[in-house]
């Protein structure tokens, strides 16, 4: 009798891969420490002690954690409405070749457009507040969620699709069964490449026009020629997107590792 498993990264592994993780981080800090210390002036690169005590001050008795909640809320949300936008049309695309043929140029053309211009237009048609920071995550984000939900269901195979017709599967079954394997992989690399994107689109949003926010913070610290408050809110938009990151390869890893 056999039984089934899932494959389990071993412990030491994973153990090692966080040893060198860390030790590559600390020779990091402590070669920016070095540099600030005895080679460049930190005034332009900021020092890493000076950048730690900048945000424990910040969380502790600044509004850091209400900026940082703020861009979390209008990446997360701009991530999650590309989803939901992007997936119907993504399957639209597939299954609808003369909707998909006709509608490409214009999908390209707006592709194409930068999306940092398109930030003023935003903020002139939906105001500072959050409306405009989450367009704009969603305007990075959801043509990534479009392309790669089209290239998934074009990965479908076609004739395991006509032999589920034939046998007269419901089309909740055939979506469960053949079409939503093909296109999970899909959509979690449109979330992985996605967190970036949509961060990047808060944060833009944010520093255009903005009273709040990470990228209000970086501007603010910025106006003020305040270089270690402009490193700590850098930093800890990394920590966000690492751990957004993260967060997805989590639930990734538990959504494939189950049936559909």
């Amino acid at each position: 009798m056999t039984a089934s498993y899932i494959p389990i990264a071993a412990p030491s592994h994973t153990y090692r891969k966080l040893v060198a993780q860390l030790a590559l981080g600390a020779a990091f800090i402590a070669s920016w420490e070095a540099a600030a210390v005895w080679f460049l002036d930190p005034f332009f690169i900021g020092q890493p002690s000076a950048i730690a005590v900048r945000l424990w001050d910040a969380f502790v008795h600044g509004d850091m954690l209400a900026h940082t909640s703020v861009t979390l809320f209008h990446s997360v949300a701009g991530l999650l409405l590309s989803l939901v936008i992007g997936v119907p049309v993504g399957v639209l695309f597939a299954t609808k070749r003369r909707v998909a043929d006709t509608v490409e140029p214009f999908f390209l053309g707006l592709y194409s457009l930068p999306r940092v211009a398109l930030a003023p237009l935003f903020i002139l048609w939906f105001g500072i507040g959050s409306v405009s920071k989450i367009v704009m995550a969603v305007s990075m984000v959801v043509f990534i969620v479009i392309l790669n939900t089209h290239e998934g269901l074009r990965g479908v195979d076609r004739d395991l699709v006509d032999l589920m017709k034939t046998m007269r599967a419901s089309k909740l079954y055939l979506f469960r069964k053949v079409l939503l394997p093909s296109i999970v992989p899909w959509i979690f690399a449109s979330l992985r490449v996605g967190i970036g994107l949509a961060l990047v689109g808060a944060v833009i949003g944010e520093l255009l026009g903005a009273n709040r926010g990470l990228g209000w913070y970086v501007e603010y610290s910025a106006g003020r020629v305040d270089i270690n408050g402009v490193f700590a809110g850098l930093v800890v938009l990394a920590i966000l997107g690492m751990a957004l990151n993260e967060i997805v390869k989590a639930i990734e890893s538990r959504v494939t590792a189950g049936r559909y």
